[in-house]
């Protein structure tokens, strides 16, 4: 029986709810924690059906299966719902099943407020995707809704999509609030903030930069409101306002996003490669001091996405330091995982190829940010495909091979069922090839000068957009697969979870990114 269905919400008056009661009014963490992963894999097949309409619009030069404004509308509704449909809430729904487990819990702090939290989002993206059949049709402005272009022109949906933004900061809001308090408040005795599961530390920093930057977040959606429906002109020149002010207010919440993004990710393969090495994680206050400084430094970094608004010079050169600054902790990070792996007796179960994957792929984009942070060089990168391939090469096999490998890894705990290995492995490679076929040949269309968010192009750029159309036909396939795989270990198909499902793990798989018991390189005292 799986892990899931036999933890029943009590109701004191008559027993356990049954039914579809259970799942509404459900306050344990294990229950929101699923019901968190499976809304955002439904958005994620949502918002990657939208990315097959942008590929299969792009396979050839031409305008061939949809309307210009309509392929607008699909770049905007799936970069919205990627980031907070999908990534986001896959994330909470790890935290919400396993931070409990890992600081000895009972449940989270807040429950009500956690399923009220989980229970806003399929309202928000409800109100969202409807705009779709509005008149006008959806937002069609980019998933960073610039003004003028979204306050002036866009059309009449977008204080529909307002309100949604609305609902889904405080949705997250609330998530924050409450890991915050169940890591701070509910630790078991003996747990100091420095032996917590690295997983738990990555997410009580991103825990505060979602309470940090959210209200940005909603400040802006508010102005942005204001100047449509009740005449003022924060963003409006004619009126006295300054459409660049947008940007600011919208990159001071968006940068700070892309490491909330991303930092979860850290910590769960931070627990999957000493697994999988069988060997304590390397540096591991290094790991945490890192991840603080990274969550810092993301404040002071947002204006590099707008090196080409004319900001002073002296601005550029801040916003360009700052930024290859934070290649250092974050270099920190990958060398530690590296000598994790260094001289491990490495085994490559489906969560460790994932991981070592997601150290490989990240890093590329790592690479291609440094070049985008150098400010003249970002005059020619910006706007082109460069920029395309190099969020996508930080948040696919960053943000969501990190969420598969967490899935892998935590399965056989959560359904009591192993997994089919062979078709994790080929799920693995499948998406690996899938999505490298995707992205790789948009840094060559970008450098060769295509523009994004173009629906036709020229003629050379013709023979990598198929090749990239192929590979994102290739890795959305894939996630079928996924779908099957799971599904398959939740209904109990397959061979039985033992109590330690990774042998030779030591036992330690589910906290193992504490701090080891001695030095890194000693030899354990026990062992002759």
């Amino acid at each position: 029986m799986s892990a899931v269905a036999d933890t029943h919400a009590q109701d004191h008056h008559h027993g356990p709810a049954k039914g579809m009661t259970r799942w509404l009014l459900t306050t344990n963490h294990k229950d929101i924690g699923s019901m968190y992963l499976i809304f955002s894999f439904a958005m994620f097949l949502l918002g990657g059906s939208m990315a097959m309409v942008i590929r299969a619009e792009l396979f050839q030069p031409g305008l061939q299966i949809v309307e210009p404004e309509f392929f607008n509308q699909m770049t905007t509704m799936h970069g919205l719902i990627m980031v907070f449909g999908a990534v986001m809430p896959a994330f909470v729904g790890l935290a919400n099943w396993m931070l409990p487990l890992m600081v000895g819990a009972p449940d989270m702090a807040l429950p009500r407020m956690n399923n009220w939290s989980f229970w806003l989002l399929p309202a928000a993206f409800l109100m969202l995707v409807s705009t779709l059949f509005m008149q006008g049709g959806a937002p069609n402005f980019g998933w960073t809704f610039y003004a003028p272009l979204s306050t002036t022109y866009g059309p009449p949906s977008t204080t529909f999509f307002i309100f949604a933004v609305h609902i889904m900061g405080i949705s997250s809001i609330m998530g924050a609030i409450n890991v915050i308090a169940t890591i701070l408040n509910m630790r078991a005795p003996g747990m100091t903030l420095m032996k917590m599961p690295l997983f738990v530390w990555t997410w009580l920093i991103t825990a505060f930069l979602l309470i940090a930057v959210m209200p940005v977040l909603a400040g802006v959606v508010t102005m942005m409101l204001m100047d449509i429906n009740f005449g003022t002109s924060f963003f409006d020149a004619a009126g006295g306002g300054d459409p660049v002010l947008f940007q600011h207010v919208f990159w001071f919440f968006g940068h700070p996003e892309v490491y909330i993004m991303i930092l979860p990710a850290f910590g769960v393969v931070s627990h999957i490669i000493p697994a999988f090495a069988r060997k304590p994680l390397f540096g591991y206050a290094s790991m945490v001091y890192a991840v603080g400084a990274i969550a810092l430094l993301s404040f002071l970094v947002w204006a590099h996405h707008m090196f080409t608004v004319g900001i002073p010079i002296f601005g550029q050169l801040f916003f360009m330091y700052a930024t290859m600054l934070i290649a250092v902790p974050t270099g920190v990070k990958v060398f530690n995982w590296v000598a994790t792996m260094f001289r491990g007796s490495m085994t490559f179960e489906t969560p460790m190829l994932f991981s070592v994957a997601f150290v490989i792929l990240f890093t590329i984009g790592g690479f291609s940010g440094l070049m985008l942070a150098i400010a003249p060089a970002d005059f020619q990168y910006h706007d082109t495909y460069f920029v395309v391939a190099h969020f996508h090469y930080v948040l696919v096999p960053g943000a969501i091979f990190g969420i598969f490998a967490a899935a892998y890894y935590w399965l056989p705990k959560w359904t009591g069922t192993m997994y089919d290995e062979t078709l994790g492995k080929t799920h693995f490679w499948l998406s690996f090839v899938g999505m490298n076929l995707a992205f790789f040949p948009m840094h060559f269309l970008g450098l060769a000068g295509m523009p994004r968010r173009i629906p036709d192009y020229a003629l050379q750029f013709a023979d990598f957009n198929m090749v990239s159309s192929v590979g994102a036909f290739m890795f959305g396939a894939t996630q079928l697969l996924f779908l099957f795989i799971v599904v398959k270990c939740v209904r109990g198909y397959g061979e039985k979870a033992s109590a330690k499902p990774w042998e030779g793990a030591e036992g330690l798989e589910w906290t193992v990114p504490s701090p080891a018991p001695y030095h890194t390189f000693a030899t354990p005292p026990d062992v002759k």
